[in-house]
């Protein structure tokens, strides 16, 4: 057979003659598609959403549910909507063809078919179908990194915008000048390395850790202390820290950790103001230790809760909101700490506030690496 083609994807054939089944089935596989028949439109319509083919090789005239019957259940699913169906088919009648068009079928093939032709126009369907597949998810995962930079970028930009806005002002005391300069500094190489990673990785699992590296969680709550407690000072927030003196090491990147955490740091000063925040540590459950950020706002109503980790959900308080959250950050701390072996959650704190709870697997072992040793926060 000439201009052979070595095809790949998944062919739903359905038609009410077992003869027709073996006959377009063989002539598919052998040619690297991987077939599913079914011998009635009921059967198909069964099969489909599960199965989510790359074509529908339709009979026109069925039994009971016909060609027409079951390409109209198609279209009223929204996942199957762009499914390509063509029509296999006796008739020759005009009025039968263009109504084919009509309910959504992309072509059609008469009976008895030349198989050069059934595979010409099968590859051909197949192929737009999977150009188009191909297109959808790189515009979505591109668009899924354009979130995660703007989002990474978000706490290092606003802590560059409130030192210098502090500074602006003319009003700070002389021995604070060094203080806002080097939060300038270190926030601006935090955003720098930010975007070096995202050059370098080109995709969204930088955030996918090596076994072997380690974080002090003490090193980065003394991280989020330096970086945070002016900004504590000026929405008038009282800041206290309470960690044991044991060495609690987590199986974490400490850049990653330290940008999961102060999401949860930022959204306590900004929705919790004229409030006291509580940063702590703790053993959680066997080889696990915990992170929590803690405060005593007006936490988030329970009818709120459920959504509280989905994405682009913006549950901020009247009068809270400065326009600048995305939506993003508890969805995005979520997912990178159930990545890496651990849970983030919410609960209600005693007497009012919110407290969310980050716990992480322990270190065991011996660290190595640049992380293990540069657990100070600078950058």
């Amino acid at each position: 057979m000439p201009n052979q083609v070595n095809a790949s994807g998944r062919i739903l054939v359905v038609d009410d003659q077992p003869a027709n089944l073996r006959v377009v089935s063989s002539l598919l596989s052998r040619h690297g598609y991987e077939v599913i028949t079914a011998g009635d439109g009921a059967e198909a319509l069964a099969m489909l959403p599960e199965l989510r083919p790359d074509l529908v090789l339709l009979d026109m005239l069925m039994p009971n549910m016909d060609g027409f019957t079951l390409l109209g259940e198609i279209k009223q699913n929204p996942d199957l909507l762009r499914l390509p169906v063509v029509f296999l088919t006796v008739a020759q009648d005009r009025e039968l063809l263009l109504r084919a068009f009509d309910a959504g079928a992309v072509d059609y093939v008469t009976k008895p078919f030349m198989p050069e032709e059934l595979l010409a126009r099968v590859n051909a369907h197949v192929g737009l179908k999977q150009t188009r597949d191909r297109l959808e998810r790189i515009a979505r995962e591109r668009q899924e990194l354009v979130n995660l930079v703007a989002h990474d970028l978000k706490n290092p930009l606003s802590s560059i915008w409130f030192a210098s806005d502090m500074l602006m002002k003319g009003e700070t005391k002389p021995e604070r000048v060094p203080r806002y300069h080097r939060m300038i500094h270190e926030s601006a190489e935090d955003a720098l390395g930010y975007i070096r990673r995202y050059l370098e990785t080109q995709d969204t699992s930088r955030h996918t850790d090596t076994p072997r590296r380690a974080s002090a969680l003490r090193d980065v709550v003394d991280w989020l202390v330096d970086r945070y407690a002016l900004q504590f000072e000026d929405r008038g927030v009282a800041l206290q820290v309470r960690a044991p003196d044991v060495p609690a090491m987590v199986a974490v990147d400490m850049l990653v950790l330290r940008q999961v955490a102060e999401n949860l740091v930022t959204n306590a000063i900004k929705y919790a103001p004229q409030s006291h925040v509580d940063i702590s540590l703790r053993s959680g459950g066997a080889g696990f230790w915990q992170l929590l950020i803690e405060d005593r706002g007006p936490g988030i109503a329970r009818d709120l809760q459920h959504a509280l980790f989905r994405p682009f959900q913006r549950l901020a308080h009247a009068g809270t909101d400065d326009g600048r959250s995305s939506g993003l950050g508890l969805s995005l701390a979520k997912q990178i700490i159930v990545n890496l072996g651990g849970q983030l959650w919410y609960e209600d704190r005693e007497g009012g506030g919110a407290r969310f709870i980050i716990e992480l697997p322990a270190f065991i072992g011996e660290p190595d690496g640049a992380d293990a040793a540069d657990t100070t926060g600078a950058t």
